[in-house]
Protein backbone atom coordinates (compact mmCIF):
# COMPACT_ATOMS: atom_id res chain seq x y z
CA UNK A 1 0.00 0.00 0.00
CA UNK A 2 2.65 2.33 0.32
CA UNK A 3 4.37 1.62 -2.95
CA UNK A 4 3.38 4.57 -4.50
CA UNK A 5 5.59 6.20 -2.89
CA UNK A 6 8.77 4.62 -4.24
CA UNK A 7 7.69 4.40 -7.46
CA UNK A 8 7.47 7.97 -7.69
CA UNK A 9 10.94 8.17 -6.26
CA UNK A 10 12.22 5.93 -8.49
CA UNK A 11 10.86 8.05 -11.87
CA UNK A 12 12.43 10.87 -10.16
CA UNK A 13 16.01 9.38 -10.40
CA UNK A 14 14.96 8.39 -14.11
CA UNK A 15 14.46 11.82 -15.18
CA UNK A 16 17.90 13.17 -13.68
CA UNK A 17 19.56 10.33 -15.18
CA UNK A 18 17.68 11.22 -18.40
CA UNK A 19 19.37 14.67 -17.67
CA UNK A 20 22.88 13.60 -17.39
CA UNK A 21 22.85 12.00 -20.45
CA UNK A 22 21.75 14.87 -22.43
CA UNK A 23 24.24 17.31 -20.65
CA UNK A 24 27.14 16.15 -19.65
CA UNK A 25 28.43 19.09 -18.74
CA UNK A 26 25.75 20.12 -16.32
CA UNK A 27 27.52 21.27 -12.88
CA UNK A 28 25.28 20.36 -10.28
CA UNK A 29 22.67 17.69 -10.73
CA UNK A 30 20.20 16.44 -7.27
CA UNK A 31 20.35 12.77 -6.92
CA UNK A 32 17.92 11.63 -4.99
CA UNK A 33 18.35 8.50 -2.23
CA UNK A 34 16.33 5.56 -3.82
CA UNK A 35 13.25 5.22 -0.65
CA UNK A 36 13.18 1.17 0.23
CA UNK A 37 10.47 0.16 2.09
CA UNK A 38 11.25 -2.13 5.07
CA UNK A 39 7.82 -3.08 5.95
CA UNK A 40 7.80 -4.47 2.49
CA UNK A 41 11.48 -5.66 2.25
CA UNK A 42 12.64 -7.10 5.28
CA UNK A 43 11.84 -10.57 6.71
CA UNK A 44 10.68 -10.12 10.70
CA UNK A 45 13.76 -11.38 12.23
CA UNK A 46 15.81 -9.13 10.55
CA UNK A 47 12.86 -6.17 10.78
CA UNK A 48 13.54 -6.77 14.50
CA UNK A 49 16.96 -6.79 14.42
CA UNK A 50 17.02 -3.33 12.82
CA UNK A 51 13.84 -1.76 14.42
CA UNK A 52 13.65 -3.53 17.90
CA UNK A 53 10.00 -3.62 17.30
CA UNK A 54 8.22 -6.57 15.28
CA UNK A 55 6.23 -5.25 12.38
CA UNK A 56 3.24 -5.64 13.92
CA UNK A 57 4.06 -3.08 16.84
CA UNK A 58 5.50 -0.54 14.44
CA UNK A 59 2.24 -0.31 12.36
CA UNK A 60 0.44 0.13 15.39
CA UNK A 61 2.84 2.93 15.84
CA UNK A 62 2.70 4.54 12.57
CA UNK A 63 -1.29 4.09 12.91
CA UNK A 64 -1.13 6.63 15.88
CA UNK A 65 0.85 9.21 15.18
CA UNK A 66 0.52 9.22 11.04
CA UNK A 67 -2.19 11.84 10.96
CA UNK A 68 0.41 14.17 12.95
CA UNK A 69 2.76 13.26 10.25
CA UNK A 70 1.30 14.09 6.79
CA UNK A 71 3.42 17.06 5.71
CA UNK A 72 6.27 17.62 3.10
CA UNK A 73 9.75 17.92 3.93
CA UNK A 74 12.59 18.97 2.09
CA UNK A 75 13.76 16.40 -0.68
CA UNK A 76 10.34 14.87 -1.61
CA UNK A 77 7.11 13.70 0.15
CA UNK A 78 8.38 11.15 2.98
CA UNK A 79 5.34 8.87 3.86
CA UNK A 80 4.23 8.55 7.43
CA UNK A 81 5.68 5.09 7.87
CA UNK A 82 9.23 6.10 6.82
CA UNK A 83 9.15 8.68 8.92
CA UNK A 84 8.54 6.59 12.03
CA UNK A 85 11.27 3.85 10.51
CA UNK A 86 13.76 6.37 10.31
CA UNK A 87 13.28 7.81 13.77
CA UNK A 88 13.37 4.54 15.17
CA UNK A 89 16.10 3.18 13.57
CA UNK A 90 18.28 6.62 14.46
CA UNK A 91 17.03 5.88 18.69
CA UNK A 92 17.30 2.02 19.00
CA UNK A 93 20.67 1.91 16.98
CA UNK A 94 22.08 4.56 18.62
CA UNK A 95 23.53 5.55 15.35
CA UNK A 96 24.63 8.81 14.23
CA UNK A 97 21.65 10.35 11.72
CA UNK A 98 23.61 10.22 8.71
CA UNK A 99 23.99 6.05 8.72
CA UNK A 100 20.03 6.05 9.78
CA UNK A 101 19.25 8.13 7.07
CA UNK A 102 21.36 5.86 4.53
CA UNK A 103 19.27 2.97 5.09
CA UNK A 104 16.13 5.02 4.87
CA UNK A 105 17.58 7.31 1.48
CA UNK A 106 17.20 10.34 3.25
CA UNK A 107 19.90 13.39 4.69
CA UNK A 108 21.39 14.14 7.79
CA UNK A 109 19.25 17.06 8.02
CA UNK A 110 16.11 15.56 6.61
CA UNK A 111 16.53 12.61 9.38
CA UNK A 112 17.48 15.56 11.59
CA UNK A 113 13.41 16.95 11.31
CA UNK A 114 12.00 14.03 10.66
CA UNK A 115 13.16 12.76 14.46
CA UNK A 116 11.95 15.82 15.81
CA UNK A 117 8.33 15.70 13.53
CA UNK A 118 7.77 12.22 15.38
CA UNK A 119 9.18 13.03 19.23
CA UNK A 120 6.46 15.80 19.11
CA UNK A 121 3.45 13.69 17.12
CA UNK A 122 4.57 10.65 20.03
CA UNK A 123 4.57 13.66 23.27
CA UNK A 124 0.93 14.53 22.04
CA UNK A 125 0.26 10.92 23.28
CA UNK A 126 1.59 11.23 26.88
CA UNK A 127 -1.59 11.54 28.46
CA UNK A 128 -2.39 8.15 26.88
CA UNK A 129 0.20 6.33 28.06
CA UNK A 130 2.21 7.48 30.52
CA UNK A 131 0.06 8.20 33.79
CA UNK A 132 -0.22 7.11 37.48
CA UNK A 133 -3.55 4.70 38.18
CA UNK A 134 -6.30 6.88 38.09
CA UNK A 135 -9.24 4.53 39.12
CA UNK A 136 -9.82 2.56 42.05
CA UNK A 137 -9.03 -0.60 40.31
CA UNK A 138 -6.17 0.11 38.61
CA UNK A 139 -4.38 1.86 41.55
CA UNK A 140 -5.37 -1.66 43.24
CA UNK A 141 -4.17 -3.49 40.16
CA UNK A 142 -0.89 -1.56 40.44
CA UNK A 143 -0.16 -2.43 43.99
CA UNK A 144 -1.70 -6.10 43.56
CA UNK A 145 1.69 -6.47 40.88
CA UNK A 146 3.98 -4.76 44.09
CA UNK A 147 2.53 -7.10 46.52
CA UNK A 148 3.65 -9.94 44.27
CA UNK A 149 6.94 -9.43 44.27
CA UNK A 150 7.27 -9.97 48.16
CA UNK A 151 4.80 -9.34 49.91
CA UNK A 152 5.29 -5.39 50.73
CA UNK A 153 2.22 -3.71 51.16
CA UNK A 154 0.48 -0.49 49.75
CA UNK A 155 2.93 0.25 47.13
CA UNK A 156 1.82 2.25 43.91
CA UNK A 157 5.32 2.98 42.15
CA UNK A 158 8.69 2.67 42.82
CA UNK A 159 11.00 6.42 41.80
CA UNK A 160 14.06 6.42 40.77
CA UNK A 161 16.68 8.92 38.79
CA UNK A 162 18.95 8.30 35.46
CA UNK A 163 21.26 10.43 33.73
CA UNK A 164 21.29 10.87 30.40
CA UNK A 165 24.35 12.64 28.77
CA UNK A 166 24.27 15.18 26.57
CA UNK A 167 26.42 17.57 24.61
CA UNK A 168 28.16 20.42 26.28
CA UNK A 169 26.16 23.02 27.03
CA UNK A 170 27.73 26.66 26.38
CA UNK A 171 27.19 29.88 28.36
CA UNK A 172 26.53 30.50 32.38
CA UNK A 173 24.42 27.37 33.06
CA UNK A 174 26.57 24.97 31.43
CA UNK A 175 28.52 24.39 34.85
CA UNK A 176 24.75 22.98 35.93
CA UNK A 177 24.27 20.07 33.55
CA UNK A 178 27.77 18.81 34.92
CA UNK A 179 27.29 15.63 37.06
CA UNK A 180 29.44 14.34 39.83
CA UNK A 181 30.95 11.79 37.59
CA UNK A 182 31.76 15.08 35.79
CA UNK A 183 29.92 14.74 32.56
CA UNK A 184 26.84 16.83 30.62
CA UNK A 185 23.65 15.13 31.84
CA UNK A 186 19.47 15.75 31.98
CA UNK A 187 18.84 13.98 35.61
CA UNK A 188 15.67 12.09 34.46
CA UNK A 189 13.32 10.85 36.95
CA UNK A 190 11.01 7.80 36.70
CA UNK A 191 8.23 6.06 38.22
CA UNK A 192 7.49 2.44 37.28
CA UNK A 193 5.30 -0.24 38.18
CA UNK A 194 5.47 -3.72 38.68
CA UNK A 195 5.36 -4.15 34.82
CA UNK A 196 8.46 -2.01 34.14
CA UNK A 197 6.08 0.39 32.54
CA UNK A 198 7.21 4.24 33.19
CA UNK A 199 3.73 5.53 35.06
CA UNK A 200 5.83 9.45 35.86
CA UNK A 201 8.96 11.08 34.34
CA UNK A 202 10.22 14.35 34.59
CA UNK A 203 13.01 15.21 31.95
CA UNK A 204 13.83 18.98 32.34
CA UNK A 205 16.66 18.91 35.23
CA UNK A 206 20.23 19.62 34.69
CA UNK A 207 22.85 17.33 36.14
CA UNK A 208 23.71 18.31 39.25
CA UNK A 209 20.28 18.76 40.69
CA UNK A 210 19.97 16.30 43.42
CA UNK A 211 17.43 13.53 43.23
CA UNK A 212 14.89 14.50 46.30
CA UNK A 213 14.81 18.48 44.87
CA UNK A 214 13.55 17.27 41.73
CA UNK A 215 11.01 15.01 43.59
CA UNK A 216 10.29 18.04 45.95
CA UNK A 217 9.45 20.46 42.87
CA UNK A 218 7.55 17.45 40.97
CA UNK A 219 3.80 17.85 40.55
CA UNK A 220 3.82 14.35 41.69
CA UNK A 221 4.86 15.24 45.40
CA UNK A 222 1.96 18.02 45.57
CA UNK A 223 -0.48 14.67 44.27
CA UNK A 224 0.66 12.52 46.99
CA UNK A 225 0.14 15.67 49.30
CA UNK A 226 -3.43 16.17 48.66
CA UNK A 227 -3.84 12.16 49.15
CA UNK A 228 -4.46 11.41 45.70
CA UNK A 229 -3.42 8.04 45.79
CA UNK A 230 -4.10 5.17 48.16
CA UNK A 231 -0.64 3.87 47.85
CA UNK A 232 2.57 4.39 48.51
CA UNK A 233 6.03 5.12 46.46
CA UNK A 234 9.51 3.20 47.31
CA UNK A 235 12.74 4.99 46.84
CA UNK A 236 16.27 4.99 47.62
CA UNK A 237 18.50 7.05 50.29
CA UNK A 238 18.81 9.96 48.15
CA UNK A 239 14.88 10.67 48.73
CA UNK A 240 13.25 11.89 52.31
CA UNK A 241 11.05 9.50 53.78
CA UNK A 242 7.99 10.70 54.30
CA UNK A 243 4.60 9.17 54.87
CA UNK A 244 4.23 8.59 51.26
CA UNK A 245 7.31 7.69 49.90
CA UNK A 246 9.24 5.03 52.02
CA UNK A 247 13.49 4.97 51.65
CA UNK A 248 15.49 2.21 53.03
CA UNK A 249 16.49 2.26 56.60
CA UNK A 250 20.43 3.22 56.85
CA UNK A 251 21.50 1.33 59.50
CA UNK A 252 19.22 -1.48 60.38
CA UNK A 253 19.32 -2.26 64.44
CA UNK A 254 16.23 -5.38 64.64
CA UNK A 255 15.85 -8.06 62.36
CA UNK A 256 12.52 -6.13 61.41
CA UNK A 257 14.44 -3.54 60.00
CA UNK A 258 16.74 -6.07 58.17
CA UNK A 259 13.62 -7.82 57.10
CA UNK A 260 12.10 -4.71 55.33
CA UNK A 261 15.39 -3.50 54.17
CA UNK A 262 15.33 -6.61 52.32
CA UNK A 263 11.52 -6.37 50.55
CA UNK A 264 12.78 -2.74 49.91
CA UNK A 265 15.42 -3.78 47.94
CA UNK A 266 13.68 -6.56 45.95
CA UNK A 267 10.42 -4.49 45.41
CA UNK A 268 12.00 -0.81 44.63
CA UNK A 269 14.67 -2.99 42.24
CA UNK A 270 11.92 -3.06 39.50
CA UNK A 271 12.34 0.63 38.34
CA UNK A 272 15.87 -0.12 37.97
CA UNK A 273 14.90 -3.19 35.90
CA UNK A 274 13.08 -0.02 34.21
CA UNK A 275 15.25 1.75 33.42
CA UNK A 276 17.78 -0.61 32.24
CA UNK A 277 15.53 -2.27 29.96
CA UNK A 278 14.47 1.06 28.45
CA UNK A 279 18.22 2.26 27.31
CA UNK A 280 18.81 -0.97 26.37
CA UNK A 281 16.11 -1.08 23.66
CA UNK A 282 17.28 2.56 22.79
CA UNK A 283 21.01 2.77 22.94
CA UNK A 284 20.46 6.25 22.19
CA UNK A 285 19.95 6.53 25.95
CA UNK A 286 22.97 5.27 26.95
CA UNK A 287 24.77 6.57 24.87
CA UNK A 288 24.00 10.09 24.75
CA UNK A 289 22.36 12.62 22.34
CA UNK A 290 24.01 15.01 20.37
CA UNK A 291 20.95 17.23 19.57
CA UNK A 292 19.64 20.60 21.10
CA UNK A 293 18.95 20.25 24.38
CA UNK A 294 15.17 21.48 23.61
CA UNK A 295 14.95 18.69 21.12
CA UNK A 296 17.05 16.09 23.97
CA UNK A 297 14.33 16.52 26.79
CA UNK A 298 11.43 15.89 23.64
CA UNK A 299 13.17 12.70 22.75
CA UNK A 300 13.53 11.04 26.42
CA UNK A 301 9.84 11.56 26.67
CA UNK A 302 8.95 9.89 23.27
CA UNK A 303 11.45 7.04 24.36
CA UNK A 304 9.32 6.31 26.99
CA UNK A 305 6.28 6.21 25.44
CA UNK A 306 8.17 3.47 23.25
CA UNK A 307 9.10 1.95 26.45
CA UNK A 308 5.14 1.59 27.22
CA UNK A 309 4.16 0.57 24.07
CA UNK A 310 6.92 -2.12 24.00
CA UNK A 311 6.00 -3.51 27.45
CA UNK A 312 1.95 -3.63 26.85
CA UNK A 313 2.64 -5.38 23.16
CA UNK A 314 5.16 -7.69 25.09
CA UNK A 315 7.73 -7.06 23.25
CA UNK A 316 10.49 -9.09 24.05
CA UNK A 317 14.13 -7.76 24.65
CA UNK A 318 16.57 -11.00 24.94
CA UNK A 319 19.76 -8.60 25.16
CA UNK A 320 19.62 -7.20 28.19
CA UNK A 321 23.40 -6.68 29.50
CA UNK A 322 23.93 -7.31 33.09
CA UNK A 323 26.48 -3.92 33.08
CA UNK A 324 25.62 -1.10 30.92
CA UNK A 325 26.77 1.90 32.69
CA UNK A 326 27.80 3.03 36.10
CA UNK A 327 25.74 4.90 38.05
CA UNK A 328 25.99 8.55 39.21
CA UNK A 329 26.31 7.96 42.71
CA UNK A 330 23.26 10.26 44.97
CA UNK A 331 24.65 11.87 48.27
CA UNK A 332 22.10 10.59 50.75
CA UNK A 333 19.48 12.57 52.23
CA UNK A 334 20.09 12.76 56.31
CA UNK A 335 17.13 14.75 56.76
CA UNK A 336 14.04 13.02 56.75
CA UNK A 337 10.78 14.19 57.54
CA UNK A 338 9.75 12.84 61.35
CA UNK A 339 6.20 12.02 60.18
CA UNK A 340 7.71 9.64 57.29
CA UNK A 341 10.11 8.05 59.58
CA UNK A 342 7.11 6.99 62.44
CA UNK A 343 4.93 6.09 59.73
CA UNK A 344 8.29 3.52 58.32
CA UNK A 345 8.50 2.35 62.18
CA UNK A 346 5.00 1.97 62.33
CA UNK A 347 5.10 -0.11 58.94
CA UNK A 348 8.27 -2.04 59.97
CA UNK A 349 6.69 -3.08 63.43
CA UNK A 350 3.41 -4.07 61.12
CA UNK A 351 4.51 -5.42 59.13
CA UNK A 352 7.81 -7.37 59.64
Amino acid sequence: MYRDYFVRDLRMIDDVEDIINRNPFRKRVKLYKIRKNPLEELQEAEFKLKYRFSRSTAMFIIDMVKNDLSGDSRGGLIPPHLKVLTALRTWVSGEIQDDAGDLNGMSQATVSRVCKQVALALVAKRAEWIHMPHSEIEQDNVIAGFFSICGFRQVIGAIDCTHIRILKVGGNVGQYYINRKGYSSINVQVVSNANLEIMDIVARWCGSTHDSRIFNESPLKQRFEQSEFKGRLLGDSGFACTSYLFTPISQPNTEKEEMYNIAHSKTHNTVERCIKVWKQRFKSLLQGFKTKLDNTKVYIVALAILHNIAIQRQEQLDDVEEHDEVPVPVPPVTLNNMTGSSARAAFINDNF
